[in-house]
């Protein structure tokens, strides 16, 4: 794999950004491509490891070193058809995976791990430029329907692989689009919406029934699904965000992070014209949670030009190098990692526990707090009492579980102790016989990579099912037959 002791004498290069008071002006997608020259170095860097330790970073188990080397010898057709047999979507994952592949690469041990991500998006974006990715429509269809709740990277996931075996599969997205939280969660300078719309436009071609605007458990009926479809698959992610139950939480201003980021998201799509019901412009904004969602709210309101932003953290810093103690490779590495949002400014702050907010006419104005030791403590550290200046809180602070209520209710499916889908693997079928989950729903809040695993896997267990059905119907009929021979 690769060029023979590449690895010794190329060093690794990552994409260049566009200059941060450039791209703190619009939405756009502010990493550059690379050139092939520098793609072709960097696929060298790939060391024929014998056991590549990426797969196993990577939940989709990405067949990497292939592709790395496919890369490195210019045969860029064969790179896409080794990155697809494992993820059906990864200019998604190029983008905004955090890449645990690359934690795990055997160089990662003493030096600066290959750029897999980096790889892997420059493939998949070269197979759209040269028309390789085509619709893939089955040659033949089954008799049985499927519906799949959610139009996440899970249901897309499943629903294209369902569709692909033949099954003749309903999309449901209870949204105006599809895409899930690619769609209204991610901002369009980490994934802009045109790509997830492509992959959307494919599947229709393909023919999945997608069917947008439509609330199941309200539109539709749990006992309605179950009727109409042989299989029903829950997508429907991990949506009940952790609240805040402190003094002052009932302040305008105060809002859950995916409130702002929907709205953010639509107003970039041309949904409002004016302003959002919700905005960082010309306030002092602190957000809580130090996570993705966390840094994504901080990106959207550096891009609104607010009066300060500071992010509060309940953990404390991370290290800036690999813990072998707590996280040795080829684990995902606990270290401090700094985003392109925080690249843009705004202050950060470890070890602080919010106590409550302070208003004026019904509005927030301030946050208080104080500093605490480490977990699993979390003790107050005396005299470290502190006030900030606050218009507006963003509770980015994680989810809890799917929505309970409508659908999943409706169905009867038992959860798990988190409150997930209890459907697990290798099945992936919830209490209900035909009714299955996958993604956040079932796993709890996660990665795309996991979201899009999750969808494959629970297809083929679908699929599997069904074929069950099948052979009980035709071993049925034979019985049938049989006896009415011998009478």
């Amino acid at each position: 794999m690769g060029e023979l002791g590449g690895f010794m004498k190329i060093h690794r290069v990552n994409g260049r950004k566009r200059p941060i008071p450039e791209r703190v002006r619009d939405f756009e997608e502010y990493v550059f491509p690379a050139d092939e020259p520098v793609l072709r170095e960097q696929g060298a860097r790939c060391m024929d490891c014998g056991i590549p330790f990426c797969h196993n970073g990577c939940p989709l188990g990405n067949l990497i070193p292939d592709w790395n080397d496919l890369v490195y010898r210019e045969r860029w057709p064969e790179a896409i058809r080794a990155l697809h047999a494992t993820n059906n979507f990864p200019e998604f994952t190029g983008r905004i995976c955090p890449a645990p592949c690359e934690a795990a690469c055997v160089l990662d041990i003493n030096d600066d791990p290959v750029t897999i991500k980096q790889i892997e998006q420059s493939i998949i974006d070269r197979a759209w430029e040269e028309g390789w990715v085509k619709p893939q429509p089955p040659a033949t269809r089954s008799d049985k329907t499927v519906a799949v709740v959610g139009s996440g990277p899970a249901g897309m996931a499943a629903a294209q692989e369902l569709n692909r075996f033949g099954h003749t599969v309903t999309l449901f997205e209870r949204n105006t689009h599809a895409g899930g939280l690619l769609r209204f969660g991610v901002p369009d300078f980490k994934l802009e919406k045109w790509i997830v719309q492509r992959r959307v436009d494919q599947m229709i071609e393909e023919g999945v029934d997608v069917r947008c605007g439509v609330d199941v458990g309200a539109d539709v009926t749990g006992d309605q699904l179950r009727e109409q479809f042989d299989a029903v698959v829950l997508a429907i992610g991990s949506t009940i965000p952790r609240d805040l139950p402190v003094p002052g939480r009932e302040f305008d201003g105060v809002h859950f992070a995916m409130e702002y980021l929907e709205l953010r998201n639509r107003w970039v799509g041309g949904e409002y014209r004016e302003g959002t019901p919700i905005t960082a412009a010309d306030k002092h904004v602190v957000i809580i949670g130090g996570g993705d969602t966390g840094a994504d709210c901080l990106g959207n309101s550096h891009r609104e030009g607010p009066k300060s932003v500071t992010q509060l953290e309940l953990l404390p810093q991370p290290p800036d190098t690999r813990p072998e103690d707590l996280t040795p490779w080829p684990q995902w590495p606990l270290i401090m990692r700094t985003s392109g949002a925080h690249e843009e400014g705004g202050d950060r702050e470890f070890s602080v526990m919010t106590t409550h907010f302070e208003g004026e006419d019904g509005r927030v104005k301030r946050l208080h707090g104080h500093h605490v030791d480490a977990p699993p403590s979390f003790e107050k550290i005396d005299g470290s009492e502190f006030s900030i200046d606050c218009d507006l809180a963003l509770l980015a602070m994680g989810f809890l579980h799917p929505q309970h209520e409508g659908v999943v209710e409706q169905l009867g499916v038992q959860f798990d102790g988190r409150g997930n889908v209890d459907a697990p693997e290798p099945d992936y079928m919830s209490s209900v016989p035909g009714v299955f989950a996958a993604g956040d729903a079932r796993r709890g809040q996660s990665l795309i990579v996991w979201g899009i695993n999750e969808g494959r896997q629970c297809a083929r267990a679908v699929d599997r099912w069904l074929h069950g059905i099948g052979q009980e119907a035709e071993g049925a009929d034979l019985v049938d037959l049989l006896a009415a021979a011998n009478r």
